[in-house]
């Protein structure tokens, strides 16, 4: 079986956020259970962001005149293996999506992922492999450009960013379908095209899938996914479970897994030490250490986690936050770090390796997301003994079971709502455990002991990868 797998990011090689964890870690899976992928990018080109290839080749491809020149580049990446980046017409940029002095998306976004689209379409005919799977609307265009009759998977990480652009563009990514496939509300929308001409449509959990045919949380596109039927189905994320290893990482102060958690206050005590907060400055350890892993965007609530800085030191917790994004809320969380510096720290930007030290270190994470697709930070949080405080929404409601609700299988702690009220209840309902060392270690055994790997959701794709290959049953023969 050979897949044809089309992203816009992808880690370690180009990582923006969680599409670029989910593509690496399903892409090493399926590779893993005897699959053939052909993983194509962009090629940004950025210092940042050039992948470095050995045993390479250059292939012009075939596009329109618009997308034009298009090159792919075949080769081995260390450490990941084969894959193809494409070079289209202003795809190299410094920051794959946004232009990083002003936080807005690049003016030109539409030609860039669009001729990316185009060429990854001519990759499926040069290559013909069984199915092509994109993933979000920079890859979404590709299916008006492969062919209604080639099978087609499409997975959508987060429905809240669909590419709409002008409307001229909808009959330039509709070269061979329905030229009206890409047209939405009077604009060009390459994830509703996708939606409609994929065979497949996988939203990354099951409650996802169940929220986004509702008007509520469809983003408009709900009719659209209700259309598709039985084809919309929603698999569960997983995590790299090699990386988030609490018991095999270097860069941690200190190594521990679920038979051995007492290392772990070696990690805790650390980060103490490097935010300023360690004893020998008055800081109590006793405290609840709350940690937030995010991108700055309204969506993961953040506003909502910085509500409760008023309460903190009520509840006995302390709050370290690590991301970055909407300059709002960024400057939200940096005067709640200036007017409570005993009680909030705030390091703005990507640092991969912070991010598992707060994940080692803190006694619970907040995820306070409006809704979350499928989310990975709580499974990284249980990975590496941290309690997720979560709201009940897509993937927080698939994969956290409150300890209070469920005191046998309970693996964190959820706000029933999505408000600031429920929140300082859930992070009270888990400073209340924390406290009592046997059930903190019960609940903390029970989310890193939960298989949150790649395996079985892989299975999954590949399930629905050979329903696609099954022949139907001719009219009227017997199955």
């Amino acid at each position: 079986m050979h897949i044809l797998f089309a992203a816009a990011e992808c880690a370690p090689l180009v990582r923006v956020g969680g599409l670029a964890e989910a593509a690496s870690s399903l892409v090493r899976t399926l590779r893993d259970s005897g699959v053939v992928v052909t993983l194509v990018i962009p090629e940004y080109r950025d210092r940042d962001h050039r992948v470095e290839l050995a045993e390479e080749v250059t292939v012009p491809l075939e596009v329109d005149e618009w997308a034009r020149p298009a090159t792919a580049r075949f080769g081995i990446a260390e450490g990941f293996g084969p894959i193809v980046t494409v070079d289209v017409p202003g795809i190299a940029k410094p920051h794959p999506y946004v232009d990083p002095t002003t936080g807005i998306g690049w003016a030109d976004n539409p030609l860039r992922f669009f001729a990316f689209s185009a060429a990854v379409g001519a990759l499926a005919e040069l290559l013909d492999p069984d199915v092509v799977h994109v993933n979000d609307w920079h890859t979404a265009g590709a299916l008006g450009f492969t062919g209604v009759t080639r099978p087609s998977v499409l997975t959508v990480h987060n429905l809240a960013y669909q590419g709409q652009c002008e409307l001229a563009w909808a009959a330039r990514l509709a070269s061979r379908a329905d030229v009206d496939a890409y047209v939405w509300a009077g604009d060009t929308n390459p994830l509703a095209g996708g939606i409609r001409l994929a065979d497949r449509v996988v939203a990354v959990s099951p409650t996802y899938a169940r929220e986004i045919v509702d008007p509520a949380h469809g983003m408009g596109l709900d009719e659209v996914l209700v259309a598709k039927g039985p084809a919309l189905s929603g698999i569960i994320n997983g995590i790299d479970a090699a990386t988030w290893d609490p018991a095999a990482n270097p860069a941690l102060p200190a190594r521990f897994d679920a038979t051995r958690l007492a290392p772990r206050a070696r990690c805790r005590a650390h980060l103490l030490t490097e935010l300023g907060w360690s004893d020998a400055v008055g800081v109590p350890a006793p405290d609840l250490m709350l940690g937030m892993v995010t991108r700055m965007v309204d969506q993961k609530g953040v506003d909502l986690a910085l509500a409760l800085v008023p309460y903190l030191d009520g509840l006995g917790a302390r709050l370290v936050m690590l991301g970055s994004g909407d300059p709002d809320l960024v400057a939200e969380a940096r005067r709640a770090m200036h007017d409570h510096p005993d009680r909030v720290a705030f390091h703005e930007g990507y640092d991969d390796a912070l991010g598992h030290r707060i994940f080692a270190g803190c006694d619970a994470v907040l995820v306070p997301s409006r809704f979350e697709p499928c989310g990975l930070t709580q499974m990284q949080a249980m990975r590496y003994g941290a309690m997720p405080i979560v709201t009940d929404v897509g993937g927080l409601h698939d994969t956290v079971i409150d300890a209070d609700r469920d005191r046998l299988l309970g693996t964190g702690f959820v706000a029933r709502k999505v408000e600031p009220a429920a929140l300082v209840d859930a992070v009270h309902r888990a400073a209340r455990a924390w406290r009592n060392r046997p059930r903190r270690e019960a609940i903390q055994r029970r989310g890193m002991t939960a298989d949150w790997s790649w395996t079985r959701p892989a299975a999954q794709i590949v399930d629905l990868y050979e329903d696609l290959l099954t022949p139907s049953p001719a009219p009227g023969s017997r199955s």
